[in-house]
């Protein structure tokens, strides 16, 4: 049996997935941009860093909608 408030925490949750893809997103681009700063290996860390904050973000999004299915 589902309580009153369990639709709306639902949807306080998936209403946090986009922040979360932009934070993962933006987090991996600045530790890219700072890393490439300190060694010196520009664009590589930024690329590498971008694309590791995506695909964290999209991670975070699958885990989250898998465990709300249940």
């Amino acid at each position: 049996m589902t309580t009153p408030q369990q639709p709306w925490r639902q949807y306080a949750a998936l209403s946090a997935l986009g922040l979360t893809l932009v934070l993962c997103t933006f987090l991996g681009l600045g530790l890219g941009l700072f890393l490439d700063r300190r060694l010196d290996t520009q664009p590589a860390l930024t690329i590498a860093g971008l694309l590791i904050g995506i695909a964290a973000g999209f991670m975070q999004i699958f885990e989250k909608i898998r465990t709300l299915g249940k």
